[in-house]
C-alpha cells in the first residue's frame, strides 16, 4: 500500500513526496482512514513506528476546509513534554507546508507574550503540555468551545507523570460533540479506563503487541560496582561504532556527574533533563541532531520524542525504575530499520529492576563481561556463560596493568594529549557557584567533583 491509497491530498502527498515517503507505516495505514471518516480511535503502538503521522496527516486534510476564530482553536492535541509538542509541531510544518493552516505551541518555558500573540490571530491546530494550556485557558488567553478534533497523545506517559487530572479537566472544556483520538506505546488497564472516560464508540487499533522491544536493536548488559560506571561509560564510548549515544540517568542529579565526567575527559557530551529552561533545552538538542555533540547524557525526558533515525546507541547508566520506560529508552535506537544498540549497566541493588526488564524484553537481554567492554570491541562482544544475572562481575579489583587507555578515534577529533585520571583526581575542581555568595563560594559548600 501507498499513502496515494490512503485518499490523502494532492498537496500533502507531494509533501510526503519530497521527504521520501512513499508506504505508509501499519499504524498509519490502519488509523488513517478512521480519522478520516471522523472516528474516535483508540491507537496503540511501539516507539518509532510513525504514530505522529497518523494522526497529523489526516488532521492536515481535515482542517483544510475552514478558518480559526480568535482564541478559539479548531483542534487541540495535548502532548506531556515540550519536545514531544516540538516535534509534533515539526511535523505539521514539514507536512502542511502546501497547506495554510495555522498553529501555535503552548510549551512551559516560553514567555506567554509569543503565544498570546499567535492565539489572537486564531490557530486551526493548537499543540500544548497540559501544565501551560490550563495557565492560558486561566488568564483568558483560550477558548476551547470551537475544538472539533481533540488528540491526546502518549495516554502512559500522561498517566506515569500525575497529568490525567489535568487532561481531564480541560476536556471538560470542549464540546462532547467532536472527535478524539488516543495513543499510546502501551495499553495497561488505566489506559482503558481513560479511554472509556474520553472516546465514544472508538475504533481500536494496535499493531504491535504492548511494550514489546525492536528487533533491531541488539541489548545487552553488564554487571558491575557503581564505581565502575563512568569509566566503563568511557570505555564504551572510545568505541570505533559509537557514532552518537543517549546515556540515561534516573536522577537528574547524576545526569550533572555524568555530563561534567565526560567533559573532563574530553568527550563532546551535552545534558538534558527537565529542569533546564526551554531555550537551554532547544539549543542542546539541535547541537545534538547537528553533531556538535556526540553524546547526550539525559533524563527521561528524552526518552519519548526524540527523533533521530541515526542512532546508534543507547547507554542505560542506571537500570530504569519502571520497564516501560526500558522500552521508550532503548527505542531511540535501531530505527527507521537500521540496527541499533543497547547497553544497561546494571549494579547489584538494581537488580530489582531488571527483573521487570527482562520481562518485557522477553529475555532478549544478554550479559557480556566488563572486560569485553574493556576492549572496545561493541558489537562483537562474547556473550558472558550463563549465571544469575544479580552475580556481580568477579574480576571488578583487576590489575592496575591492565586498565586499558583510552583511545581517540580521528573522526571523534579528541586531543592527542590529555591528562592522565590521577591528574584529573589531584586537581582542585572548579568551585561551583552557590547562590548568595556569587563567585567566592565557600570552601565548605563546594561539591567535591568525581571522575
Amino acid at each position: 500500500m501507498t499513502f496515494k491509497d490512503l485518499s490523502l491530498s494532492e498537496e500533502l502527498l507531494r509533501a510526503l513526496d519530497e521527504r521520501g515517503y512513499q508506504n505508509p507505516t501499519p499504524i498509519q495505514e490502519q488509523a488513517i482512514p478512521y480519522v478520516l471518516m471522523a472516528r474516535d480511535l483508540l491507537g496503540c503502538a511501539q516507539t518509532g513506528t510513525g504514530k505522529t503521522a497518523s494522526f497529523v496527516l489526516p488532521m492536515i486534510d481535515i482542517l483544510d476546509q475552514g478558518r480559526a476564530r480568535m482564541r478559539m482553536p479548531r483542534s487541540l492535541i495535548l502532548e506531556p513534554t515540550r519536545e514531544l509538542a516540538a516535534q509534533v509541531a515539526e511535523n505539521f510544518d514539514l507536512y502542511g507546508k502546501y497547506h495554510k493552516l495555522t498553529k501555535a505551541l503552548l510549551i512551559g518555558g516560553v514567555t506567554f507574550g509569543e503565544q498570546d500573540k499567535l492565539l489572537d490571530r486564531g490557530v486551526d491546530v493548537l499543540i500544548a503540555t497540559p501544565g501551560r494550556l490550563l495557565d492560558h485557558f486561566e488568564r483568558g488567553n483560550v477558548l476551547l468551545n470551537d475544538v472539533k478534533i481533540l488528540v491526546i497523545d502518549e495516554a502512559d506517559r500522561m498517566l506515569d507523570m500525575g497529568f490525567i487530572p489535568d487532561v481531564d479537566k480541560i476536556v471538560s472544556k470542549i464540546p462532547p460533540l467532536r472527535q478524539t483520538l488516543m495513543f499510546s506505546a502501551t495499553m495497561p488497564k488505566e489506559i482503558k479506563k481513560l479511554a472509556e472516560q474520553f472516546l465514544s464508540n472508538p475504533k481500536e487499533v494496535a499493531v504491535s503487541p504492548p511494550s514489546a522491544t525492536a528487533d533491531t536493536i541488539v541489548q545487552q548488559m553488564v554487571m558491575l560496582d557503581p564505581k565502575q560506571k563512568r569509566e566503563a561509560l568511557r570505555d564504551i564510548l572510545s568505541g570505533a561504532e559509537v557514532k552518537n549515544a543517549l546515556i540515561f540517568c534516573n536522577r537528574k542529579k547524576d545526569v550533572g556527574l555524568v555530563h561534567r565526567s565526560l567533559m573532563r575527559h574530553g568527550f563532546k557530551a551535552g545534558a538534558l533533563h527537565g529542569d533546564m529552561d526551554q531555550f537551554s533545552r532547544t539549543e542542546t538538542l539541535d547541537k545534538f541532531k547537528e553533531d556538535k555533540i556526540e553524546y547526550l547524557v539525559c533524563s527521561d525526558v528524552a526518552a519519548r520524542g526524540l527523533d533521530i533515525p541515526a542512532m546508534t546507541h543507547v547507554v542505560n547508566f542506571d537500570v530504569p525504575m519502571h520497564d516501560e520506560d526500558y522500552v521508550h529508552r532503548i527505542g531511540r535506537t535501531g530505527r527507521a530499520g537500521r540496527k541499533g544498540h543497547a547497553i544497561t549497566f546494571v549494579t547489584e541493588e538494581e537488580g530489582k529492576y531488571l527483573d521487570a526488564v527482562q520481562i518485557i524484553a522477553k529475555g532478549a537481554i544478554k550479559e557480556i563481561t566488563l572486560e569485553g567492554i574493556r576492549k572496545l570491541k561493541l558489537g562483537k562482544f562474547q556473550d558472558k556463560p550463563s549465571s544469575n544475572h544479580r552475580t556481580r562481575n568477579q574480576n571488578k579489583h583487576r590489575p592496575a596493568d591492565d586498565r586499558s587507555e583510552i583511545k581517540k578515534s580521528a573522526s571523534k577529533n579528541h586531543s592527542s594529549r590529555k591528562p592522565s585520571e590521577q591528574t584529573l583526581k589531584e586537581k582542585d575542581p572548579p568551585p561551583e557557584t552557590i547562590k548568595g555568595f556569587g563567585d567566592e563560594t565557600p570552601a565548605f559548600l563546594r561539591t567535591t567533583v568525581e571522575t
